[in-house]
């Protein structure tokens, strides 16, 4: 593979009440099909007992939250600092168990102990003191709660159908993640142990036209660090592509760390 230089000016926040809030949820949606997997994955990591009572940190317009509490009975919380990000959870998202709540990763506005999960589902990078956010994480959850950190890592960029057509995305992604030794020193450091680090594979979901227009959306926090000319001449070589019957169908590998908090000590 070619060498890749890193961007440069180092890369700023993604400022969500600014950018993606109102096309967030179209540009991101999944189906139905693809939610029910991640339940399944998640729930090979999670106690058997229901219902559990979780957070959604990170939950943006809520596109995991109502799933949450309907595969792990809930109560669950869905944390989230862009008020329209909140907001559209709120509006489109609403669900009988699930609450949604103004936060951060490092402030939390959950009580101490009170949640057996938390799910961190491509949010970590975002967060500006990981470590304050790892100890803040442990605090609310239970003894022997599991955090369930999704997360890209920096050694392994994931090549989406559609990378070939930002070449600098590869540069702009591994500014942007941590490795995964990173990211577990960080968590480890506020007492977690680590229980798991598990691949799995993303399927293509095979309606080329629907993924194009959902990308258009460009709701993906690469683009915010993109010029408008590479996203430009991106989309329009994707365009003729996609005329052509020429955009190649792949799946890709999807990578997350299940982490616990230390049980209770045993009582002498």
């Amino acid at each position: 593979m070619e060498a890749h230089t890193s961007p440069d000016p180092p890369l700023a926040p993604v400022d969500y009440d600014k950018v993606q809030h109102q096309t967030y949820a179209r540009g991101r949606v999944l189906p139905a099909e693809a939610i029910a997997r991640y339940m399944a994955v998640f729930a090979e990591h999670l106690p058997e007992r229901r219902p559990l009572a979780g957070i959604d940190l990170g939950s943006g317009t809520g596109r995991f939250s109502p799933a949450l509490a309907d595969a792990f009975g809930g109560p669950v919380w869905g944390v989230e600092p862009a008020d329209g990000m909140r907001a559209a959870a709120v509006a489109d998202a609403a669900h009988p168990h699930v609450t949604y709540l103004a936060g951060r990763a490092e402030a939390i506005p959950r009580p101490d102990a009170s949640a057996d999960f938390v799910l961190m589902f491509l949010s970590w990078h975002h967060v500006a003191d990981k470590l304050a956010a790892a100890r803040e994480i442990a605090r609310v959850l239970r003894p022997g709660g599991r955090l369930i950190l999704r997360s890209t890592f920096q050694e392994r960029i994931p090549d989406h159908w559609w990378r070939g057509y930002f070449p600098r995305s590869w540069d702009i992604e591994r500014a942007m993640f941590q490795t995964e030794a990173e990211v577990r020193g960080i968590v480890e450091a506020a007492g977690f142990g680590t229980v798991a680090s598990v691949r799995t594979e993303v399927p293509f979901e095979g309606d080329i036209a629907n993924l194009v227009e959902r990308l258009k959306h460009r709701a993906v926090s690469t683009f915010e660090h993109m010029t408008e000319e590479e996203l430009r001449e991106g989309f329009d070589r994707i365009d003729a592509d996609l005329a052509a019957g020429a955009i190649v169908e792949k799946p890709t590998f999807g990578d997350f760390i299940v982490f616990e908090t230390p049980q209770e000590p045993a009582i002498a």
